[in-house]
């Protein structure tokens, strides 16, 4: 049965340049693939043969590719455009050299003192400075189940804050769970806030002023950076700068996990994604799930957080957000809870969603004197400004 609906679909993919460009309704092969029916494919969730696809449809590098990417696509090959270049070894998507003409982009830097193309950073450095003086850093982490995605799109995410000339941008990458389990990818994130600040004079940027956001998977791990800055265990010893910490100055968490045990549904079965990053089936992996949910680490030190979640997520619960934020105002840290209206796992239509971001990033970073609302966000939603 596999077989008579894998041929077809890569014949089609072979004439159209996508296997997927309708909408996932009916029997539609999107739906078809779609095993769990959450609106978007994974990886594990593509036949081997089409994979090379999901690295050329997922234009936002979350490893994760929508409806509406797979119909992008399809109007861009059929537009002359869906044809990208020659692929980088490791990063599955075109060498994007030109970010934006106001950004020096430096790719694949080894933060881990390894030769894994997995624990490097790429790092864009704005052309013209907004001061002489050192810049804070924002940081970017890549979602994808923790099973897929890779850092080459961080630099589209947080280019605008680059370009102003305020910021200097990184975006990392760390090891999926199909090579280890946790807690390698917070060993991974933490190693890398050390390069960053070991750096420092080399690319005049402030050690004490690095900001993270990340999206899905990388919203628990921006989540794990601003909770764990004082749980030794987790700093783990990679790299070769240990004289370094991996706490970091504010966190933006977008639609990640707080609580692993507290998800439920297909989030306990053995293939979830939840249960490969601890190693096992997630119910059996009780205290290594607690030992990798942020909420088990709050506390009174902790940096601001900003968390934006779509309230139709289907994927990561909202209440996922709702209670990391109860637990940060319970224990004292500034916390705002932003709702994105009817929007599903990151599926955000709105600008306003990266202005509040911006907003968050001026005030504990730059020390601007912002108000960063946490007034909810309608789908559809303008920036009035």
């Amino acid at each position: 049965m596999l077989c008579r609906i894998v041929l077809p679909l890569l014949l089609l993919a072979l004439t159209t340049g996508s296997v997927l460009g309708q909408p996932p309704q009916g029997n539609s092969p999107f739906r078809r693939l779609d095993r769990n029916q959450d609106g978007k494919l994974t990886r594990d969730e593509i036949p081997p043969q089409l994979r090379p696809l999901l690295q050329r449809i997922d234009t936002n590098g979350d490893g994760e590719v929508t409806a509406e990417e797979d119909r992008a696509f399809t109007a861009r090959r059929r537009a002359g455009q869906g044809r990208p270049g020659p692929m980088r070894p490791g990063q599955g998507r075109p060498p994007a050299a030109v970010v934006s003409d106001k950004i020096e982009t430096l790719r694949d830097l080894p933060y881990a003192a390894t030769d894994n193309p997995r624990q490097t950073l790429d790092l864009y450095l704005p052309k013209e400075r907004a001061s002489d003086g050192p810049l804070p850093v924002v940081v970017f982490i890549h979602g994808g189940g923790w099973q897929n995605g890779d850092k080459g799109g961080g630099g589209r995410m947080i280019a605008p804050l680059v370009e102003s000339g305020h910021y200097i941008g990184v975006s990392i990458g760390y090891r999926l769970t199909g090579e280890a389990s946790w807690p390698a990818q917070i060993h991974d994130c933490k190693a890398a806030i050390r390069w960053i600040k070991a750096n420092a004079q080399k690319y005049q940027l402030d050690p004490e002023k690095i900001g993270v956001t990340g999206t899905s998977a990388g919203g628990h791990l921006v989540a794990m950076l601003g909770t764990s800055g004082d749980v030794p265990e987790l700093e783990g010893k990679l790299g070769q700068h240990l004289d370094q910490n991996g706490r970091v100055a504010c966190v933006v968490d977008q639609y990640g996990p707080s609580d692993l045990l507290s998800m439920g549904g297909f989030h306990d079965q053995a293939g979830s994604p939840e249960s490969k990053l601890v190693g096992g089936q997630l119910t059996e992996h009780q205290e290594t799930a607690r030992q990798a949910s942020p909420s088990h680490y709050v506390s009174a030190g902790d940096p601001p957080f900003l968390l934006l979640h779509g309230t139709a997520d289907n994927v990561v619960p909202y209440s996922q957000s709702e209670l990391l934020h109860k637990l940060l105002q319970k224990a004292g840290v500034a916390s705002l809870l932003v709702p994105i209206e009817g929007a599903g796992h990151g599926r955000f239509r709105s600008e306003e969603p990266a202005q509040r971001m911006r907003d968050f990033f001026d005030l504990h970073l730059r020390g601007q004197k912002v108000d960063v609302s946490s007034e909810p966000i309608s789908q559809t939603e303008r920036p009035g400004r």
